[in-house]
C-alpha cells in the first residue's frame, strides 16, 4: 500500500463493483482504505487473506478513528481473533459486513460527521454507493 493517499480527505463512495470503487470523479481498481487522512489503495483481495499487518495504517492513524467498517466482499466474514484483539486493544470498534453494506453505512455515517473509517474489499458486481 502506498503511504500517499489518492485524496487527502475522506469522501463518500459513489459506486462500487467491477473490482473497484468510484469516488469524487475518480476510480480505483482493487480494495480501498478510507481514513480521516485520505483514501488509499489497500492490498487485500479476499477476506480469508486478511492479516493483522493489513490494518497497520488503521491502527496507527493519528487522526483518531472511533470505528472501522470492514467490507468483506460479497458476504460478511468475521476477521481472525488476532485482528479483533488488536482493535479492542487500540480502543477502535471493528464492524465486519458485506462490502455493499459497508459502503452504504460509511456514506451515511460520513454525512453525519461521525469518526468512521472503512476498509473495503472490492467486489465484482456493480452498485451505486448510495
Amino acid at each position: 500500500m502506498s503511504d500517499a493517499p489518492f485524496l487527502p480527505e475522506r469522501v463518500a463512495i459513489d459506486a462500487y463493483g467491477n473490482g473497484g470503487f468510484r469516488f469524487r470523479d475518480m476510480s480505483h481498481k482493487g480494495s480501498l482504505l478510507c481514513l480521516p487522512g485520505g483514501v488509499y489503495g489497500w492490498p487485500p483481495v479476499q477476506p480469508e487473506d486478511l492479516q493483522l499487518a493489513d490494518f497497520d495504517q488503521v491502527l496507527g492513524t493519528p487522526d483518531g478513528v472511533g470505528f472501522v467498517l470492514l467490507g468483506t466482499g460479497d458476504n460478511q466474514v468475521f476477521p481472525t481473533g488476532d485482528i479483533r484483539r488488536a482493535f479492542v486493544e487500540a480502543g477502535i470498534g471493528l464492524e465486519p459486513m458485506a462490502t455493499g453494506a459497508a459502503v452504504r453505512t460509511y456514506n451515511v455515517l460520513l454525512q453525519e460527521g461521525r469518526d468512521v473509517a472503512c476498509a473495503l474489499i472490492a467486489v465484482d458486481h456493480h452498485r451505486s454507493g448510495s
